[in-house]
């Protein structure tokens, strides 16, 4: 690692640390559509997220997790947009979004729709923490660090949003998912 005129270890010229942002990415990226709906919308957090995160390189502790620190730097920049934004309604009704839909052309897709709108009708706090442990892979503890909240809250959140997903989609058991790895991980102790 080199070091900055003051002394200082200086991260951005070391290799691994630009590495761990990149793979990070996907994950981040997949974590901001699940958060604001809109892919256009995601893809700015992400890149707002890498930006503010390279900025403030200097703050991250070397040693500990890189992706739990961009994922709590993306959860922070979204919830301060949101207060933001919350007067802002350009689609209330979500009549726009409605037209700009096609039809699905296969049943994997008409699935995905379903489970799409059922994640959507959770509220926030489980939808986010569902997302963290079920489909990007953080352990509860590290859900927790990220949220902000105690493991057991992740824990609770995580069991009433799977749940929740399994009386909105009429699952009764495990094998009525079918052979979709993601979508088993959501519903199964995929994070613990």
């Amino acid at each position: 690692m080199s070091r900055d005129p003051s002394g200082r270890a200086d991260s951005r010229n070391d290799a691994s640390v630009r590495e761990a942002m990149l793979a990070a990415v996907p994950s981040l990226r997949a974590f901001a559509i699940s958060l604001s709906a809109n892919v256009d919308r995601a893809d700015d957090l992400v890149q707002e997220t890498l930006l503010r995160a390279w900025a403030n390189l200097d703050s991250f502790e070397p040693g500990t997790n890189m992706s739990a620190w961009l994922f709590t730097i993306l959860r922070n920049l979204f919830r301060s947009e949101y207060r933001k934004r919350r007067r802002e309604v350009p689609d209330s009704d979500g009549a726009y979004a409605d037209s700009m839909k096609t039809q699905p052309e296969q049943a994997s897709r008409v699935e995905f729709e379903e489970f799409r709108e059922a994640l959507g009708k959770l509220p926030p706090d489980q939808r986010e923490a569902l997302v963290l442990v079920g489909a990007s892979g953080f352990s509860y503890e590290e859900a927790a660090e990220i949220c902000g909240c105690a493991v057991g809250t992740i824990k609770s959140r995580v069991n009433r949003a799977r749940t929740r997903l399994a009386e909105l989609l009429a699952i009764e058991s495990i094998e009525d998912l079918g052979p979709d790895r993601e979508l088993r991980a959501v519903f199964s102790g995929g994070g613990s």
